[in-house]
């Protein structure tokens, strides 16, 4: 029973990962120290993000240093009013996940994580996909990251009659 729910709550952070308009990326600087930026990520499969970022930056020196990453998103986050008990409370969902980050040196495999990257962010003008790949992938770094281990996703929501919601997927 526990691996069917560990498959419930992955498909479930992966949707709150998929919908959430970025997702915060924590990185470990040379020194040690964190680093944490959000990010606009492209999911190709249960496992594969990609962002794309310039050629030289804290992001790729953090990836050197140490390409353990952990990944964090938020969705339908509202301060409220508990409906039973009238405490403050904030209804959301959430997801984290962690993964190995490493830069993409295959071209074929760079343009078609910037097509899943455009795909996802401006589907509406992909006919000028091609003329800014043309234009910029020289001069563009796309990382990939790879899940380590499942993500996890939390909820807090109440349903019409203001009772908490159990675990369900998102529709």
């Amino acid at each position: 029973m526990r691996k069917a729910s560990r498959e419930m709550d992955a498909a479930f952070a992966l949707e709150v990962l998929d919908k959430a308009p970025y997702v915060t990326i924590s990185f470990t600087r040379p020194n040690g120290t964190p680093y944490g930026v959000p990010l606009s990520l492209a999911r190709t499969d249960d496992k594969t993000f990609y962002f794309h970022c310039a050629l030289e930056g804290d992001k790729l020196d953090c990836i050197a240093a140490n390409p353990t990453v952990a990944l964090s998103a938020v969705t339908k986050c509202a301060p409220t009013v508990g409906p039973k008990d009238g405490s403050f409370t904030l209804q959301y969902k959430s997801a984290m996940a962690v993964g190995k980050a490493e830069m993409v040196k295959d071209r074929d495999e760079k343009i078609e994580a910037l097509r899943a990257i455009c795909e996802r962010f401006l589907p509406n003008h992909m006919d000028a996909f091609d003329d800014a790949i043309a234009r910029s992938l020289e001069r563009t770094v796309v990382v990939k990251i790879i899940l380590t281990e499942p993500p996890t996703g939390k909820r807090k929501q109440y349903d019409k009659e203001g009772e908490e919601m159990k675990w369900q997927r998102m529709k």
